[in-house]
């Protein structure tokens, strides 16, 4: 239990935060982009078609979790990154995407769901394969 407290929780609730922020902007220029276009719309449509839908989903899933690792790495140095942080990160993480569930913002890149969450676990892990201690 004390390893528990000794883990940088508003750190990493502050990266995660960020990085749905990050996530919820993106998914709003694409939300503006479907409306205002056709040929965004068609393009978009044609990259969620089946099979292809599902890879593009879980690797933005994936992106995610590298790009909240990167952003601790580069803005919270201060932050020692090893297993325990890594791992501390991901309910940071799901929790963030519980948030950003209840916000009235398409889902394009990432939602909340069991595949998505394994595709951000893998990419926190991928990402912070040298902090692998």
């Amino acid at each position: 239990m004390y390893r528990l407290r000794s883990l940088p929780w508003r750190s990493l609730l502050e990266v995660s935060g960020i990085t749905t922020a990050i996530a919820i902007i993106l998914e709003i220029i694409i939300g503006l982009g479907v409306t205002q276009s056709a040929a965004i719309r068609e393009m978009l449509q044609f990259l969620y078609t089946p099979p292809l839908g599902m890879i593009i989903t879980l690797m933005a899933a994936a992106g995610f979790g590298v790009l909240a690792v990167y952003i601790l790495e580069r803005f919270y140095p201060q932050v020692l990154i090893n297993n325990s942080s890594l791992w501390a990160l991901i309910p940071c993480l799901a929790l963030t995407l519980w948030l950003k569930s209840l916000l009235p913002v398409p889902a394009f890149l990432v939602s909340l769901s069991y595949a998505n969450v394994v595709a951000v676990l893998v990419g926190v892990f991928w990402k912070g394969r040298p902090y692998w201690r």
